[in-house]
């Protein structure tokens, strides 16, 4: 396993096109170095111990048009700081005056009407019975477009035995033990209905050219069991989509792997044993 220092250095590598990207991701590089996860604790802010069951609430704004004139002027600031990103959308929230932002080739964000404030994190709303996460179904919304959009045949799946209950996206790394956990109880998982499409997360520079030639396999699913099982994987280079799906992880805020992802761009954290799995997507 490499070094802590050497898994930074590739994230950096992988992640930062310029100041406001090495900014922003500098708090996910202590996490991406720790590399597996078998717990929620892992998962992105979709996952938080606040009540997101009214997720109306925090969706009711979520529909409307994005503010233009908010994108004008958080573009504006950036560039006078020297920051060079495409701001695509800037959406009201349920809170007064605060934006969700998505930009390209980062997660997404919040900023005020002026567009001068960049804030990560969740926002909590209170004073109703419980507490609600604002954030959640923001989050949450961003992915299932995003996850959506990758074209199957970038993907390797594992279809569900019989009846399909459910589809999930699972971030993985052939070189990660969790992974390889998760991995052997894919049988069972597929018997429970559940399509599993796995999309690339080599957590280290070493585990890219493995990650790649998986990809890059005629028979990609028998190299990802191979894969898996520790054998060195090996196929004539190509175009693989695992830069894309490490650019589209970084986007989603992934921090370990597994990092799992249900159709609804909710995230269920890392390795959970099948019936446990089963029963956080609902296929239970």
């Amino acid at each position: 396993m490499s070094s802590p220092i050497a898994k930074n250095t590739f994230a950096q590598n992988r992640f930062s096109r310029n100041n406001l990207s090495r900014f922003m991701m500098s708090a996910l590089l202590v996490v991406i170095a720790a590399g597996c996860s078998n717990n929620a604790a892992d998962a992105t802010s979709n996952t938080s111990i606040v009540n997101n069951t009214d997720a109306k609430t925090s969706t009711s704004k979520a529909s409307a048009d994005s503010d233009a004139a908010v994108i004008k002027a958080l573009q504006a600031n950036l560039n006078t700081s020297g920051i060079e990103e495409n701001i695509i959308s800037a959406v009201p929230t349920d809170m007064d005056g605060i934006y969700w932002v998505t930009a390209e080739g980062l997660p997404s964000f919040f900023t005020d009407k002026s567009g001068k404030h960049i804030i990560q994190g969740q926002i909590i709303a209170v004073g109703e019975a419980l507490p609600i996460d604002i954030s959640a179904a923001l989050v949450a919304s961003t992915a299932q477009e995003a996850l959506k959009a990758v074209d199957k045949k970038d993907m390797v799946i594992y279809p569900a035995i019989g009846e399909t209950k459910l589809v999930v996206y699972a971030f993985t790394d052939a070189d990660c033990g969790y992974c390889r956990k998760l991995h052997e109880e894919m049988d069972d998982i597929n018997a429970r209905g559940i399509e599993v499409r796995y999309l690339a997360w080599p957590r280290s520079q070493e585990s890219v050219p493995k990650m790649e030639a998986i990809w890059c396999s005629q028979d990609r699913k028998a190299a990802m069991n191979q894969g898996k099982m520790g054998a060195d994987v090996q196929a004539p280079s190509c175009a693989s989509p695992v830069q894309e799906h490490m650019a589209l992880g970084a986007k989603l805020g992934v921090r370990g792997t597994p990092a799992i992802f249900t159709e609804s761009g909710q995230q269920v954290g890392g390795y959970l044993p099948a019936a446990e799995l089963a029963q956080a997507v609902g296929a239970s």
